[in-house]
């Protein structure tokens, strides 16, 4: 009787695995999107990302996949929470946007593909391993800061200051490798451009208005906006300090400008998450990560806003585009 008990269990758990084996064939697949933070700008690359899974017959309304989008909104321990889950559950992908999602898969999984937007390369994410190479599993798109050399000589070109050093005033997050690497980037070439940079740390969006009032109090001429989550998050109260002081704001992110910015030369964030999205459709297609890697953002462009240039009595070239 014992003998026979023992044998219907283990027969029991047998079709219970063959039956998880057959419905695993059978189900959707799942994208865990994970978002470090909220923020309207960065929300593009979500929106591109899903566009791009449509454009490829991996649309939710017709059940060709599940996407299960999480915010950690600014949280640490919400954003490990989130990837664990995610990780947990295995789904079929991650799809990680801005660097700590990013950094957060690679350090939570090695098998599930991870697909980033809005994030640097390996090397500015600190993720290289000793042999010098990038996780085997981290496709997506990623960015250099040479367009940042483009992105802040704008400005002397649209001030035109006569004899004059040009002040520009930034603000950055220690914490944040490609933000602390683009101020010493700019630091660098502001002395090739008869610019001074003074720049403050700011570690938090809760102290953006005390940081950007100090900042405007050293009589700076305008604004640099650099690649930087935090200044991301807390664009608005920058926004209104620097509106109010008669200070332009220029920038590195396409984003910012429709925000309120003058201009920028910078990514569509929209393209780059959508950029990132067709890498995703192929592997959903095929399973396979054949033929994917990680690539530069594509798309970089001169735009401008119409209503601050206006305000600033700034006049820009041609060859920029107006925000919509």
């Amino acid at each position: 009787m014992k003998f026979a008990r023992v044998l219907f269990a283990v027969a029991t758990v047998a079709i219970i695995i063959i039956s998880c084996s057959s419905s695993k064939k059978g189900n959707t697949p799942v994208v865990g999107f994970v978002d470090a933070f909220e923020d309207a700008t960065i929300a593009q690359a979500k929106y591109g990302f899903i566009d791009a899974l449509k454009k490829n017959g991996f649309n939710e309304e017709q059940k060709t996949v599940k996407i299960e989008y999480r915010n950690a909104q600014g949280s640490i321990p919400t954003l490990t929470q989130i990837v664990n889950y995610f990780v947990s559950n295995q789904v079929t992908l991650l799809a990680t946007s801005t660097t700590l999602s990013t950094v957060a898969a690679i350090q939570k999984t090695k098998i599930i593909p991870i697909f980033q937007m809005v994030s640097p390369t390996p090397e500015r994410m600190k993720v290289i391993s000793a042999n010098g190479k990038a996780p085997a599993n981290l496709y997506g798109t990623m960015e250099e800061l040479n367009y940042i050399d483009t992105s802040f000589a704008i400005i002397p070109q649209l001030l035109k200051p006569k004899g004059a050093q040009l002040i520009i005033g930034m603000i950055y997050n220690q914490s944040e490798p490609q933000s602390a690497d683009a101020l010493q980037r700019i630091q660098g070439l502001a002395a090739k451009l008869n610019v001074k940079v003074i720049a403050l740390p700011l570690n938090s969006s809760a102290d953006a208005q005390l940081v950007t009032q100090a900042l405007l109090n050293k009589n700076i001429d305008a604004f640099f906006a650099n690649p930087d989550n935090t200044v991301f998050a807390a664009f608005e109260t920058i926004l209104k300090s620097c509106n109010e002081k008669n200070i332009p704001i220029f920038t590195s992110e396409a984003g910012l400008v429709q925000r309120g910015a003058v201009a920028a030369f910078g990514a569509d964030i929209y393209q780059w998450g959508y950029q990132s999205g067709l890498q995703a459709a192929q592997y959903l297609k095929t399973h396979k990560t054949d033929g994917l890697k990680l690539e530069m953002v594509k798309i970089r462009k001169r735009v401008y806003n119409p209503a601050a240039a206006k305000k600033y009595h700034i006049s820009i070239p041609a060859d920029f585009e107006a925000v919509k």
